[in-house]
């Protein structure tokens, strides 16, 4: 019988995946629902950002996908960085704020400018990316 609290040694859990947790924040349904709905493939690709900033946004009238959209967005961002930039890796602090962190330390609020892009359209998430993988 294991019953922890008899003395058994429990198992230390595991270290997380950065990979699966990479895929989990890649999934951005809204998101790609949306840009499928426009023809805009994501294929997780600097292109497919400047495509999404070129797709007219009818989802500032409706306020309720609006937040979810700008998660999206910022994570979508993100996806981009960690998977074509050179040592980025998403970081998560401790107050819950998921960042983008460079090689060099420096850190993005991809969700951030995902709810700017998405309720403002500005600053471009092709623009955005552009800054953050300049060497």
């Amino acid at each position: 019988m294991n019953i922890p609290f008899l003395g058994k040694r429990r198992e230390t859990p595991s270290a997380p995946d950065p990979e699966g947790i990479a895929d989990l924040l890649a999934e951005c349904e809204l998101l790609r629902s949306q840009a499928s709905r426009e023809g805009v493939r994501l294929d997780d690709s600097a292109a497919s950002l400047e495509a999404l900033d070129q797709v007219l946004p009818r989802w500032r009238d409706d306020a309720e996908i609006l937040p979810w959209l700008g998660n999206d967005a910022g994570l979508y961002l993100g996806t981009v960085i960690v998977r074509t930039v050179p040592g980025a890796a998403w970081h998560l602090w401790p107050d819950g704020r998921l960042v983008v962190r460079l090689a060099s330390g420096r850190e993005f609020d991809v969700v951030a400018f995902g709810h700017e892009w998405a309720t403002a359209g500005v600053p471009e998430l092709s623009q955005l990316y552009a800054e953050v993988a300049e060497p």
